[in-house]
């Protein structure tokens, strides 16, 4: 009898134990997810300083983070890769130097060229946390909804303090100090991170299940891939061009020619309403299919984009938060459907197939910003994120219909 008592508690101590390594390891990730939109996000509400520093209009000045949001999505596919086959604790170690290492050279920057080089050296580096860490999330999540709705929660919050912090930092220590104290901030996190999360066991990598969730036919897997290309590429010009402009958006079209505090104080209201409804969506997931909460999601952030269109003042702001909640919530149950549909042998590589296209398109978004931008104003480059979320609407109910065939069939059929 004590022997067994014994061996009963070694079990539940090395459980206990297990558990405690896995909570640490996603409490690194959440805290990852938040610097990871933070940092992306800087420079956004920096250029609104630098128009003022080198007498250069936002058009123009805007051009320089394309080669960053290319590099966000762009280096997302060899750091999937590598996070499938080699280990990816220390490709979150990567993270955390490289991007320390990059806002602090953007803070040093001497002209203009070299803040741009410094943004893609940012890029290139943030890229590794969302195929990596996400995947790091699923496999060692107990109950995924509700995790991986909390660190949605927190990449949205890094989004949401982004413009707040950053206007804070500028006027007080300048556009440079809004560089380079998360700069210090990352390599700080990063020595933490490599002392307290130990290293993943020899051939952890080939251990991994290769076996998903729910199996699809080759032609279903083929279908339901071809529409999550477009709900990336769509997603993703619609994410980052709200993203990139909503400071910009507000400073204009909210009205009162208010400070530039005060508009990342606004922009940072409106985003946290994404943390809001990234909370509320991670309970949701588990009472209704995921198909129909992504569906309803979709249906909401065409309505969101296409009210803000047409709104000004105090209720553009009520319209940008709409919208911004229906964007997040999406974010997560797409996850959660790829997760549903992929291995976790492989999981990586899909996750970074799916944000290679979903951030590739943020240098497109960049750019689509400036061209529209100056040809007819907010109200046209809203106009056009309108049309593409309708794309994304049309590709999510088609992937709705299919998950729900394929739903019903995996239920036991009554006895005739």
């Amino acid at each position: 009898m004590m022997v067994s008592t014994t061996i009963q508690s070694g079990v539940t101590g090395e459980r206990s134990a297990e558990l405690s390594r896995r909570r640490l390891a996603i409490g690194f990730m959440n805290w990852a997810h938040a610097l990871d939109h933070f940092v992306i996000l800087i420079y956004p509400t920096v250029v609104i300083e630098l128009e003022v520093v080198y007498g250069r209009s936002y058009s123009s000045l805007i051009w320089l983070s394309t080669a960053s949001f290319v590099a966000f999505g762009l280096f997302s596919l060899p750091a999937g890769w590598l996070g499938d086959r080699w280990s990816r604790r220390n490709l979150m170690f990567a993270f955390y130097l490289g991007c320390g290492a990059s806002l602090i050279a953007a803070a040093l920057a001497p002209s203009l060229y070299v803040l741009a080089f410094a943004l893609f050296s940012l890029g290139v580096f943030a890229a590794i946390y969302h195929p990596v860490g996400t995947a790091l999330i699923i496999e060692k999540a107990t109950q995924r909804g509700r995790t991986l709705a909390f660190n949605g929660v927190c990449g949205n919050l890094g989004v949401s303090l982004a413009a707040g912090i950053t206007a804070t930092l500028t006027a007080a220590l300048s556009w440079r100090g809004a560089f380079l104290i998360p700069g210090v901030i990352c390599l700080a996190t990063g020595a933490i991170y490599l002392w307290l999360v130990p290293e993943e066991k020899e051939g952890h990598a080939a251990a991994r299940s290769k076996a998903p969730d729910v199996a699809l036919s080759p032609v279903l897997a083929a279908t339901i891939f071809g529409l999550f290309v477009v709900v990336a590429l769509s997603a993703g010009l619609v994410f980052n061009t709200i993203s990139v402009s909503l400071p910009k958006i507000v400073d204009e079209r909210v009205g009162n020619d208010i400070s530039l505090v005060a508009v990342g104080g606004l922009t940072t209201a409106v985003f946290l309403c994404g943390a809001l409804a990234q909370i509320t969506v991670g309970r949701l997931v588990e009472r209704f299919p995921l198909h129909v909460l992504f569906a309803a999601l979709a249906i909401m952030q065409f309505g969101g984009v296409v009210w803000a269109a047409y709104a000004s003042g105090v209720t553009l702001l009520f319209a940008l938060a709409f919208t911004m909640a229906a964007i997040y919530g999406q974010i997560t149950v797409n996850d959660l459907v790829i997760a549903r549909y992929t291995a976790d042998a492989w999981r990586g590589r899909v996750y970074a197939v799916r944000y290679f296209l979903t951030f590739m398109v943020s240098g497109v978004a960049v750019s689509m910003i400036a061209v529209l931008y100056g040809r007819g104003g907010f109200g046209l480059v809203l106009g056009a994120t309108a049309v593409i979320a309708l794309g994304f609407l049309i590709a999510v109910l088609a992937i709705a219909l299919i998950g729900n065939g394929v739903e019903k069939a995996r239920l036991p059929q009554p006895a005739e």
